[in-house]
């Protein structure tokens, strides 16, 4: 009969063993864990690293690519002292509009790069309409309405987002809301969001800036033109938005402009502008 003293202690030599077992086993396995979290670690600052010079890069590569469009802009309209205010103005008044319309950042942050380049295709303008101080004929202004057309040629099949925005604001920020516009005639909705708003931000610009036919309007003469124009030429939401807001429009004006605000007592209608607004 064996020795039951004996058999428990060999059970017990056995748990030991066992128990010795598991404890190599995890003490190996936190070894690993501790190496492969350092591993980890190391390749989360290497990460950190590449997305910090990746970021660099790509920042750097929108300036150069704003700076490109820039550029451009400033080719297509270099006969004008005041392009580089115009630029500005025309990026700061479109962007607003669709900020108090309740746009997404991104669609904000598109239309302030993509608004400069509503009239890219004046670059194939010629100087003596440009720059011609009375009345267009209706010759010259058939040549003058082709810039949406050049300007969207220039435009078409880019695979950047902001230049196929700027392509729909250069075909389309001559059409009005009554479908009375060019190039195509659309109405409504059917012109893009974009155009709308730029085509009331281009108004305002033009109507409150020295032109080769015009001395600046005052800015509530301007507000009374296109409140006129509500439902007809604009969108009646964005002139709401504008008006509303035309205060903040005001402050970016005098932020961005060398030029003296007229009163409304010492302006006279141009006769351009009573032919084609």
């Amino acid at each position: 009969m064996p020795d039951s003293k004996s058999s428990d202690f060999d059970q017990l030599k056995k748990y030991a063993k066992d128990l010795s077992e598991i404890y190599k086993s995890e003490k190996a396995k936190r070894e690993e864990i501790k190496i492969a979290y350092g591993q980890v670690m190391r390749y989360a600052g290497d990460l950190n690293s590449t997305v910090k010079e990746l970021k660099e890069k790509s920042e750097e590569v929108k300036d150069a690519y704003l700076d490109t469009i820039h550029r451009l802009v400033i080719a297509a309209e270099f006969k004008d002292e005041d392009t580089g205010e115009h630029i500005e103005r025309m990026s700061r008044y479109s962007a607003l509009i669709a900020e108090k319309l309740g746009m997404s950042s991104q669609f904000v942050e598109s239309i302030l790069y993509a608004a400069p380049m509503h009239d890219v295709g004046k670059i194939g303008t010629p100087e003596t309409i440009l720059l011609k101080p009375g009345k267009l004929t209706d010759e010259e202004f058939e040549i003058m309405k082709s810039h949406t057309s050049i300007g969207a040629k220039i435009l078409a099949n880019s695979k950047a987002d902001i230049l196929q925005f700027a392509h729909q604001i250069a075909i389309s920020h001559h059409e009005k809301w009554s479908g009375k516009g060019y190039p195509v005639g659309l109405s409504g909705e059917k012109i893009p969001l974009a155009a709308r708003i730029v085509a009331l931000a281009d108004t305002f610009d033009a109507l409150t800036s020295r032109r080769p036919y015009k001395e600046p309007y005052p800015v509530e003469v301007a507000c009374d033109i296109i409140k006129k124009e509500r439902g007809v030429h604009f969108d009646p939401h964005i002139v709401d938005a504008f008006i509303d807001n035309i205060r903040e429009f005001i402050t970016i004006k005098n932020d961005v402009s060398t030029e003296e605000h007229n009163a409304s007592s010492d302006f006279s209608w141009s006769e351009r502008d009573q032919s084609h607004i």
